[in-house]
């Protein structure tokens, strides 16, 4: 018997990206899905590469939650919390694509995200699922937030490095590019054809959202706090994140070790691909898919190690890794659904 899911917000860029990929999932299939803004419309009326595929209307989202076992909600921030409690008390597995549960400290929450957390026990209770850093923590869970898109890829660019202790964690430096589907599917000024194409810009810079949720995953993997700073900025694409991470060398620390590290850290990961030496990681070639493609450099003349890491920012940024992290949970193999090729031109 197949998986009954619902997707909450399925109009939305991630709502629909998590429409595509379950219907190709072998052990689960579309059971109900919302959206307020196009609430009894059809989403191949919204999205026509969906006519025959999937028209199904856009109901309540109560209804989703009942006629589901898993509910997918893809929202924006301080939407989330109450589902998430009607879930758990109607022992429903609940997966944030949002911001709601993904910061330990309601402090933090409260300065980034101007909210606070309406039942601390259902936080208590949560996980954070990024599963190549924390697969053991997700199992058994009932509240799942899935980290967002910035804030997978760089720490995994830089997470052997850092649990291994081969580089300072004091200056590290996330510079990140990302295609404007990262916005979302509302409208704002610099995400107008006119302003986005052939442009290339940074936008909110040293003060994004996501810099403390990377924080709290570099500061666990570190054993102790990290600051870092993020600067991404708004590529002329639809799709993909380019991270390019910098960390100042231990004293000592070799080329040959820290490729080992990665190698060991990674071998068992299948959505991580760590690149040959000497290719760079590129989003074309991760589009579409569940991977994250990783490149390692120095710059011996400065001590500086860089890893730049792939990621499509509506699959293993967003809709993918929400699936990946629905497989532990149900204890299917994490490539069900997302054996992706991507595809090479």
């Amino acid at each position: 018997m197949k998986i009954k899911v619902g997707i909450i917000g399925a109009t939305g860029y991630a709502g629909a990206e998590l429409v595509r990929l379950i219907t190709s999932h072998p052990q689960a299939e579309v059971a109900a899905i919302s959206s307020v803004s196009f609430e009894g419309k059809a989403l191949s009326a919204v999205y026509p590469s969906y006519i025959f595929l999937n028209d199904m209307i856009c109901e309540k989202a109560d209804t989703v939650v009942d006629k589901s076992d898993v509910i997918f909600a893809a929202l924006p921030h301080g939407l989330s919390q109450d589902l998430a409690k009607e879930c758990f008390d109607k022992d429903k597995i609940f997966i944030d694509l949002g911001a709601d549960f993904r910061l330990e400290s309601e402090e933090d929450y409260k300065e980034w995200y101007g909210g606070e957390y309406k039942d601390k026990e259902l936080h208590a209770k949560s996980v954070y699922a990024l599963p190549e850093l924390f697969r053991t923590q997700i199992k058994g869970k009932k509240t799942i937030a899935n980290p967002g898109c910035y804030t997978t890829g760089v720490p995994l660019a830089l997470a052997p490095a850092v649990v291994n202790g081969l580089v300072e964690i004091v200056g590290i430096i996330a510079d990140c590019k990302s295609g404007a589907t990262g916005a979302g599917r509302g409208l704002s000024q610099n995400a107008h054809f006119t302003d986005l194409n052939e442009g290339f810009h940074p936008y909110k810079v040293a003060c994004h959202r996501h810099t403390p949720e990377i924080e709290q995953t570099l500061s666990h993997l570190a054993n102790e706090s990290v600051k870092i700073t993020f600067v991404p900025h708004l590529l002329p694409v639809n799709r993909g994140i380019l991270s390019t991470c910098y960390a100042r060398l231990k004293d000592g620390v070799t080329d040959e070790q820290i490729r080992k590290a990665y190698e060991d850290f990674y071998k068992d990961e299948y959505f991580v691909r760590l690149l040959p030496q000497g290719v760079a990681a590129d989003i074309h070639n991760i589009k579409y898919s569940n991977f994250c493609d990783i490149s390692l450099h120095t710059d011996s003349r400065t001590g500086t190690f860089i890893a730049v890491s792939a990621i499509d920012n509506m699959v293993k940024g967003a809709a993918g890794q929400a699936i990946q992290n629905m497989n532990i949970l149900f204890n299917l193999d994490e490539k069900t659904g997302l054996d992706i090729i991507p595809p090479a031109f």
